[in-house]
């Protein structure tokens, strides 16, 4: 009955899509050539692009030129985005409309004509969208006749850098009496009275070494040991009271404090300094609002005397309003100390020979810095890839140094005209990832794994014949990093390299980014987005407080690309639907830190979306299905999330994925389809589903298996014995994921682990390695296979009696042992089987240990030492034997039964001796109980027992 009524419906609709289709074919045929012509005009464009790029600095109606030309490429890199996008989702949903369990359930009257009218549909709007961009792609190049452009051929090839090494932030040349000062007004005598703090000013114009003198003031040891606390605060402009307070009470506590309020902030602030002697610094200050600084100065009142407050700014008019007891000028540097600089960037690793030969150019190069040690480092910087003596005289006779008498209201004269060579100098797709770096606050503390994916999203980085876009990235990190354009740069767990850029050289991203990158904070909200300018902005960060709601007028901004919010509070929940369905292009959105609890649906709009970071949204629960449809996604960051407890059940049809950093979250399993995203490079975590009514959803760990691209650190959690386990275990094939440094297993401390174990191999170039309760009786075979690792952790094993000779792994450097069974450290342990036989060849055990932790070992009664042999006998039999020739770090917790430690751990050049909770070691070699073995470790520099 239903079919003899649909039947003349499905008939009409066949025909409509019939005409559709016909309608369809001659509108894309056209389309087709406008594409074609398109191209042509493109790459007419292109090849003098170079010489626009260059010239649009110094001529306003070019600037303007160029900026209808990015505006229209941006547009149509967006239409044919979208067609990529709906061809793979098409091919997607064919091939699940193809599946037996699909064609079982498939209404075969209706899916088939509607499926077919959605891509008509589609295709037509694609379709008239190129035809636009395409007129408008016509209409500007019919103008470049108009600026007499010359041929420019720009090149992407990487010039080859003399050292790979960054600059070392704290070789200061010339500066050693201002240091000197410095340190020692900070160690004076106080003039203030107890309870009150003495401001000291660091004066000077940008670029000239305020901050890194500062630097080098703050870590100073003299300084270090003097002080009870150190606080380091980047103030910026605009200063916020709320921020700063937030940042000295997380230095203070060690932990960011979940107060917002500027009273509560500054109420505990004054109680965590209350009678210590504290050091402060405040970076870069602006203000000259007199109220600011008062409002904040009562909390660091009520301190010890002695305490200091060490404030760098360009202006003396904010060191007077902040009350500074004493300034110290920072003068430009004399042409002689310039050249030092450039010459100790410019230099590196270069022949004697290359030195003497480029001297005389490099001179007048480096004599054009006017002063200033920041242009010295970004000279130096450009001409460590310059090999031949035209060349260097090539950088001294550029036009662009004559850009000052040209530009001088734009352009802020001598630092910026360095820049501008450098920035030049670099290929087009390096200059694009620098510039990119406009969009984050000043002083903001980039990652460098987070930044690379954000170049990825944008399409910034070219595919190698490996698919490695990651490793392009990286190179040009350290292209822009030996140029002096990051600074700052601190390391945290291997993988994690942070940074920032100097205010001057974020001032100049800014000015070549004019309307294309955009910074609004509580202070130019308004200012910032009444403008038309906002419409054309495609990079966008928004600093916004408790108070601050999201302005409407961003949804202005239809092409923007990139949009990172930090707004802790829930209102933001609220305007996420609405900031979804207006700002549909977005390729990168970051909302870490936000205290949203979940992911609107709207998301769904967002097709164009690679990168989604939502990295410490610690109320986060949930994440919608309907983010499995964004075929396009390349990275997904849910580290920290500890209230999101399930990931998408289709995870798997996110087959662009790259980068799923999961750590931190408390997901209980990773849902089945996890092995047909095979493009992916970062996995952080995998928990085998402990059954129940979860195991139907889970993906085991066979799921990995080619998935050989993942790399970085992987942890694997809730591993189980027995034959089934080893079986998915073998089939994982850990020990072809080549890419992979830092391996984590955890096990549930079954005893049939043995068998599991062996089948979890690592790939043999495996730097970093722990295995948590494992509750087998004997190690892996593969263990000494890793002869390349450098950090063991051995964490928990409840049935272990002896441990395997680790001593024989030839690049370890650190070595945990926590919770073991055992009873003795033996020689095994060392890795030498008897030191007593004549016949053992000469032997270093340990050969690069530096840190050792022996932590929780409850039984462990003796550590045996070695026999030493005489080494001026002439035996030919006689064994030199050296035992960690390098510890510097010994750390012994928890181990009541331990006696005595072996001579070979005394004997090394160890710096630092940590023991606790153990009593036997403590009366032995305590100082205040005169232990009878105090005198062999009284040498070491650090000691707490």
């Amino acid at each position: 009955m239903a079919e003899a009524l649909l039947s003349p419906i499905l008939e009409q609709l066949t025909t409509i899509v019939a005409q559709q289709v016909q309608e369809e074919v001659n509108l894309v045929g056209g389309v087709k050539k406008q594409v074609d012509k398109l191209k042509n005009n493109l790459l007419a464009i292109q090849s003098v692009l170079e010489d626009a790029d260059r010239k649009q600095v110094k001529d306003k109606a070019l600037r303007d030129w160029v900026d209808k030309l990015k505006d229209v490429c941006y547009d149509m890199d967006d239409v044919l985005d979208e067609w990529s996008t709906a061809i793979l989702r098409w091919k997607m949903e064919e091939a699940e409309e193809n599946t037996p369990s699909r064609k079982k359930i498939r209404c075969s009257f209706l899916g088939s004509p509607f499926f077919c009218l959605n891509q008509v549909v589609q295709r037509r709007d694609i379709a008239l969208k190129i035809k636009e961009v395409c007129e408008k792609v016509d209409d500007i190049a019919k103008e470049r006749a108009m600026y007499g452009f010359e041929l420019y051929r720009a090149t992407d090839e990487l010039q080859r850098i003399t050292s790979t090494s960054l600059v070392d932030e704290s070789s200061v040349i010339g500066r050693d009496d201002k240091r000197e000062a410095v340190v020692s007004k900070l160690l004076g005598e106080s003039i203030q009275e107890a309870g009150d703090v003495e401001v000291i000013s660091l004066v000077g114009m940008g670029g000239i070494g305020k901050t890194t003198l500062a630097q080098l003031a703050f870590n100073d040891d003299e300084v270090t040991a003097h002080f009870e606390k150190k606080i380091w605060v980047c103030v910026s402009d605009p200063f916020d009271e709320v921020r700063i307070g937030k940042a000295i009470l997380e230095q203070l506590e060690g932990r960011a404090p979940d107060l917002v309020e500027l009273q509560s902030l500054l109420q505990r602030v004054s109680e965590s300094i209350k009678g210590e002697r504290f050091l402060l610094v405040l970076d870069d200050v602006w203000t000259e609002n007199h109220r600011q600084w008062e409002q904040l100065k009562p909390s660091l009142t009520g301190c010890a005397r002695g305490s200091r407050i060490l404030v760098t700014t360009r202006k003396h008019s904010v060191a007077t309003m902040m009350g500074t007891g004493h300034v110290i000028n920072l003068e430009k540097l004399s042409d002689e100390v310039c050249r030092s600089i450039f010459n100790h960037v410019a230099f590196q690793q270069r022949s004697k020979d290359e030195r003497e030969r480029l001297t005389d150019t490099g001179d007048k190069i480096a004599n054009k810095c006017k002063g200033l040690p920041l242009a010295a480092k970004v000279l130096g910087g450009l001409m460590q890839s310059k090999r031949t003596r035209e060349e260097w005289e090539r950088v001294f006779c550029s036009e662009l140094w004559g850009l000052d008498e040209v530009d001088r209201d734009q352009v802020e004269r001598g630092i910026f005209l360095p820049l501008l060579l450098s920035y030049y100098d670099l290929p087009s797709m390096v200059r694009r990832c620098f510039l990119y770096c406009a969009m984050f606050p000043k002083d903001y503390e980039m990652r460098k794994y987070e930044l690379v994916k954000m170049w990825i999203a944008q399409g910034y980085l070219k595919e190698t014949s490996g698919g490695d876009m990651e490793a392009v990235g990286e190179q040009y990190f350290q292209v822009l990093a030996a140029r002096s354009f990051f600074q700052d740069f601190k390391t945290y767990d291997r993988e994690d390299v942070r940074f920032k850029m100097h205010d001057i050289v974020h001032d100049f991203a800014q000015y070549m980014t004019k309307n294309e990158c955009l910074t609004v904070d509580v202070n130019n909200l308004r200012e910032a987005t009444v403008e038309t300018s906002i419409e054309r902005v495609r990079h966008l960060s928004m600093m916004l407080s408790k108070e601050t709601y999201f302005p409407v007028s961003i949804h202005k901004a239809k092409g923007l690309r990139s949009l990172f919010i930090d707004a802790r509070d829930p209102w933001l929940g609220a305007a996420l639907p609405d900031v979804f369905k207006q700002l549909t292009c977005i390729r990168s959105l970051n909302l870490s830190m936000s205290l949203i609890k979940e992911i609107p649906n709207e998301v769904g709009k967002l097709i164009h979306l690679r990168h989604l970071n939502l990295a410490d949204c610690y109320k986060l629960e949930s994440l919608p299905e309907i983010m499995c449809d964004l075929c396009k996604l390349q990275s997904l960051d849910v580290t920290t999330c500890r209230s999101l407890w399930e990931l998408p059940k289709a995870i798997g049809k996110l087959i662009k994925l790259r980068h799923l950093r999961i750590c931190g979250s408390i997901v209980a399993f990773m849902p089945k389809g996890i092995e047909r995203i095979t493009c992916l490079r970062t996995l952080d975590w995998f928990a085998v589903c402990g059954g129940g009514e979860d195991e139907s959803k889970a993906a085991n760990l066979r799921e990995l298996k080619n998935l050989n691209h993942i790399g970085g650190s992987l942890r694997v959690y809730n591993l189980r014995g027995g034959l089934e386990g080893a079986r998915d275990a073998a089939e994982a094939q850990l020990k072809n994921k080549k890419r992979l440094r830092c391996l984590q297993l955890y096990f549930d401390f079954d005893r049939e682990n043995d068998i599991l174990i062996e089948a979890l191999q690592p790939p043999s170039d495996l730097e970093y390695l722990t295995i948590s309760r494992y509750g087998g009786l004997d190690f892996p075979n593969w263990m000494m296979t890793l002869t390349r690792l450098q950090e063991l952790t051995l964490d928990y094993y409840v049935n272990l009696k002896v441990l395997p000779p680790l001593g024989r792994l030839p690049n370890l450097e650190s070595l945990e042992l926590r919770g073991l069974k055992v009873r003795r450290l033996d020689v095994g342990f060392i890795g030498i089987k008897s030191v007593n036989e004549r016949e053992i060849a000469r032997v270093t055990a340990f050969p690069k240990l530096k840190k050792l932790w022996v932590l929780n070992l409850k039984e462990v009664e003796e550590w045996d030492g070695i026999e030493r042999r005489s080494v001026g006998e002439e035996d030919a039999n006689t064994t030199s034997i050296s035992i960690m020739p390098q510890l510097r770090q010994l750390t012994i917790r928890n181990c009541p039964l331990l006696r005595a430690l072996p001579d070979y751990v005394l004997a090394s050049p160890l710096q630092e001796m940590v023991i606790s909770i153990c009593p036997i070691l403590r009366k032995r070699y305590g100082k205040e109980e005169m232990g009878e073995n105090w005198q062999k470790i009284c040498h070491i520099p650090y000691i707490s027992i």
